[in-house]
């Protein structure tokens, strides 16, 4: 298998294991939801794990994996404000959880890249 085949696959493998993690441990992923939005942050904390899981399984196929790829970095970037508020929470934590919050933040920029990459190499084979 080669690098471009294995890249999505690896990327929906991280997605499946943060969405089971969203259903397994709810409470951790609640406390990252921005009190703005409408509902519950549980009904947030869910509807995000289910969306990761569904990405994860369009990137598996490769019929699917253009769209599903490109959804992916789009959620990527909606997802930045939650870590924004996991960092602004954690700022006072003790200095290895204030670094995992902070450390979050500039790791979303190579999430999206990753996930337009595997969108750019979907080209051609839909």
């Amino acid at each position: 298998m080669s690098r471009s085949e294995r890249s999505p696959l690896l990327l929906a493998g991280l997605l499946a294991t943060a969405g089971i993690a969203h259903f397994a441990t709810p409470r951790p992923f609640d406390a990252t939801i921005p009190s703005g939005l409408p509902g519950t942050p549980r009904t947030w904390t869910y509807v995000s794990g289910a969306a990761e899981l569904a990405l994860a399984a369009g990137l598996t196929l490769t019929r699917t994996r253009k769209a599903a790829a490109l959804a992916t970095a789009a959620f990527f970037v909606g997802v930045f404000p939650a870590n924004v508020k996991m960092a602004a929470d954690w700022r006072h934590r003790p200095a290895p959880q204030k670094a995992a919050a902070f450390g979050r933040l500039p790791l979303q920029l190579p999430l999206v890249l990753w996930a337009r990459g595997v969108a750019r190499n979907a080209r051609g084979r839909s």
